[in-house]
């Protein structure tokens, strides 16, 4: 069965339609990163499967279910989102805020327990963060405070993992950290995950099936090796590029056309031609 899947699911605000009677598979037990132009609806599609955005028409199926007559709580236990740059109250630390991702499992007969206390001190081990636990979360720097949040979404110990861009404010260092991490998650522990990624590169490094986005439906998807082209980049990304592949990985390297040296370096070549 798979994990998540849409039916004729149209997404907006107000009157207007960002996604279109959109029919969606989301491939259980593999990394999916959701790509397309910033506005294209990635994030709106990502907040609904999550029963964050009630749809405009349609319906998201969690296992064989409608999430919209699911309970909360259960939704909770079976996924947990990371959405775009979210906000901490203020002085709360980071232990406090890992422990957040335990309210799924908590009731007034079942209090914390000891499972709650080790889910929350292995996700902040595994997201390097387990020194920080008594620090504020403000006071962290931006990439800090993403780990942070990154942690309380592993505490939550769900099958599927639903991140809105998470390598924000990351170093390249840092963004390798973190989609490994989520790659051992996958491969260790078959979680489902699904990423909105911008950067073309690694969404085709780390995913198993990449979802283009544009004009309100899914122009394109697949494994990146199959759908990773320099016509679906200038389609979906209005981009003009060079794709080949990753001399580490084998997979496809978006390379852009620019201005600055790579202008440069086509102007010597034509005038080698010419002499």
């Amino acid at each position: 069965m798979d994990a998540l899947s849409t039916n004729s699911l149209t997404l907006g605000y107000g009157e207007e339609s960002i996604i279109k009677e959109l029919d969606l598979t989301i491939p259980k037990e593999k990394i999916t990163v959701f790509i397309g132009s910033n506005g294209c609806g990635k994030s709106t599609l990502l907040r609904s499967l999550a029963r964050l955005l009630k749809p405009q028409q349609g319906s998201v199926i969690l296992d064989g279910n409608d999430i919209a007559h699911t309970p909360t709580k259960e939704i909770a236990r079976n996924l947990a989102i990371l959405p775009q740059s979210p906000v901490a109250p203020e002085g709360l630390t980071v232990l406090q805020l890992v422990k957040q991702g335990r309210y799924p499992y908590q009731s007034w007969l079942q209090q914390w327990s000891e499972q709650d206390e080790k889910a929350v001190y292995e996700a902040l081990e595994l997201t390097n963060m387990l020194e920080f636990a008594d620090r504020k979360v403000d006071s962290l720097s931006g990439g800090q405070r993403q780990r942070a949040w990154i942690a309380m979404t592993l505490a939550q110990d769900t099958d599927i993992l639903l991140l809105d861009e998470p390598t924000t404010y990351l170093d390249l260092t840092h963004q390798i950290d973190i989609l490994d991490l989520l790659y051992d998650l996958n491969q260790s522990e078959q979680r489902t995950i699904v990423m909105v990624l911008h950067d073309l590169n690694l969404a085709s490094r780390y995913a198993d099936h990449i979802v283009a986005i544009h004009n309100k439906n899914i122009y394109k998807q697949g494994d990146p090796d199959t759908i990773i082209t320099p016509e679906l980049v200038h389609s979906v990304l209005g981009l003009h590029c060079q794709v080949t592949a990753d001399p580490i990985c084998g997979t496809p390297l978006c390379v852009p056309f620019s201005k600055g040296r790579h202008l440069n370096a086509m102007k010597n070549a034509v005038t080698s031609v010419s002499q």
